[in-house]
Parts: C-alpha cells; structure tokens; sequence
C-alpha cells in the first residue's frame, strides 16, 4: 500500500491514469445515482401520501434501490452481465445495443461516464496529489449527478446537496479549499441570497423563479468554496443561464415561461470557481483597478 501511495504522489502519468479508470467507474455508478435516485424519491412520496390519507400502500413496482434490482434491459428485461457493464468499452463492443434483443442502449450512459472521467483527470491535474484533489472529485462527481437530474426532472434532491454541504464544511476544518470561517459565511450567504432573489422576485410578479433546491446547491458551494466564491458564480451562471436558456427556447420553440433547470449553470459555474476562481478574481480586480 505504501508503494501504491508513493507512486501515486510521485508519478503523475500513474497517477492521473488512475484516475482516469477511476473516473469511468464513479461514471458509471453516477448513471445508476441519476437514473434510480428519483424514482427511490418518487416511491418514497407515494409511501408517505399513502400513509397520510390512510390508504392501504400497494406498491406498484417491486422497491428500488441504488443496488436492487439488478440493472436490466429496460426493453426485455435481459440481465446486465459484468463484462456487458465495463463503462465505455461494453457499449461500444455491443455497438450500444442490447446483447440480447437488439434494442439501442441510450449514448448517454458512456457519454456520463467519458465525461465524469475527464473532468476528474482535470481536477487531479490541477490540485496534484492530495487533500484538494480528493475534495475536488468529490464535488465534482456530486455537481455532475445534481445537475443531470435537473436537466431530467428538474430536481435537484436533498438526499444529494444536504450531505455534500455538511461534507463541504467539515472539509474546511483541515481546510481543503477554505477555512471554516469562511466555509460557514458561504453556506449561510449561499442559501440567503438565491433565498432573497427567490422572494423578491415572487414579491413583484407573484411566480416563483426558482426552486429551493438552488438555493441549497449555492449554499453547498459557497460552504466548499467560501462567501468570496459566491458573486462570481452567481455573475457566471446567470449569464450562461441567459444566454443558454434564450437559444434552447428558441431552437425548440417553446414559450419564455417554460422552466429552464438553473442548477446545471449553478454547478458549471461553482466547478470553474473551484479550479479557477481565484485567477478570475485577481483578474477582475486588475482590470477594474481595485487590484
């Protein structure tokens, strides 16, 4: 073990390798995470409304979990074999159909995965090994799950941003990232002022603008990356969030009051902020002349 540990720490094709395989391995668990997550939650509302009106709770579907069932071919329910379950290459040696009846298996599970595992040897890259590398793939495999779901249901779950925001401020006790001051200040800023845009905005037109989960997500990441974080990826993913929102509305043709899920822009900002945040800031202040 201390021989893996010190060819990790000191061979970075070994290391940035391995995390690399690793990677496609969280991907393809992520999948799972993505898929099961919001159906766990679906039946768990439907248990708890059924146990309010007092109705006899007749499960309509055998209970899942992010381990149970086996996973299956969603067309003819053909088990999923270990060797037909290796991220990436399985789907490419199946030709992304099913082994059994033929049926497409969508793209977008070794697209998760590829992508999980890139972003992690990028993480790895720039923190190098250590402390802030392993809080920076683990934010960044938190972000990617949260914001698939989102895109998905719109829904950005509890059972994800709660765990990660408390994991966010124990971290700054070694610190990871920042120290506990400022991890504490970000959780609370976070959350209050999504919160007081959320009100305001309710205030003035008498909709709501955005769902309780972003705020719970911006207080995540201002616990991880502390309050000085938080002006920056709020500026970022708003003008993304903008932009973005603008042409997908365009190009499918839809109405400007359709909801557009802002939890992928808050992540996609909050992981720049975590590999360059500071640079962007230092930069912002040279230009501006506070610097």
């Amino acid at each position: 073990m201390d021989d893996l540990i010190h060819l990790l720490a000191t061979n970075s094709v070994f290391f940035l390798s391995s995390i690399f395989v690793l990677g496609l391995m969280v991907g393809s668990f992520l999948n799972v995470v993505i898929y099961r997550l919001p159906k766990m939650m679906e039946q768990e509302w439907q248990e708890n409304c059924a146990e309010l009106s007092g109705a006899s709770n007749t499960p309509s579907e055998a209970k899942i979990t992010l381990s149970s069932p086996a996973s299956s071919c969603p067309h003819c329910s053909h088990k999923i074999c270990f060797y037909e379950n290796i991220p990436v290459i399985s789907w490419l040696l199946l030709r992304g159909k099913c082994s059994a009846c033929g049926e497409k298996i969508s793209a977008r599970y070794p697209i998760i995965e590829f992508i999980t595992a890139i972003l992690s040897v990028i993480v790895a890259w720039h923190f190098g090994y250590g402390w802030q590398a392993l809080g920076g793939l683990v934010l960044t495999w938190a972000l990617i799950a949260l914001s698939v779901i989102d895109i998905d249901h719109q829904l950005l779950p509890d059972s994800i941003t709660l765990p990660f925001l408390w994991l966010g401020l124990a971290a700054s006790l070694l610190p990871v990232f920042v120290n506990s001051h400022d991890a504490i200040i970000g959780g609370i800023a976070g959350y209050m002022s999504l919160w007081l845009v959320f009100q305001t905005f309710k205030l003035l037109t008498g909709k709501e603008g955005m769902g309780f989960g972003d705020f719970k997500l911006l207080a995540l990441l201002g616990a991880w990356l502390g309050w000085a974080a938080l002006p920056g990826i709020i500026i970022l993913s708003s003008l993304v969030g903008a932009v973005l929102g603008v042409i997908l509305l365009t190009v499918q043709k839809k109405d400007h009051q359709t909801p557009i899920p802002f939890g992928p822009y808050l992540a996609a900002a909050g992981w720049i902020s975590l590999l360059w945040g500071e640079e962007m800031r230092n930069a912002y202040l040279q230009w501006s002349g506070l610097g």
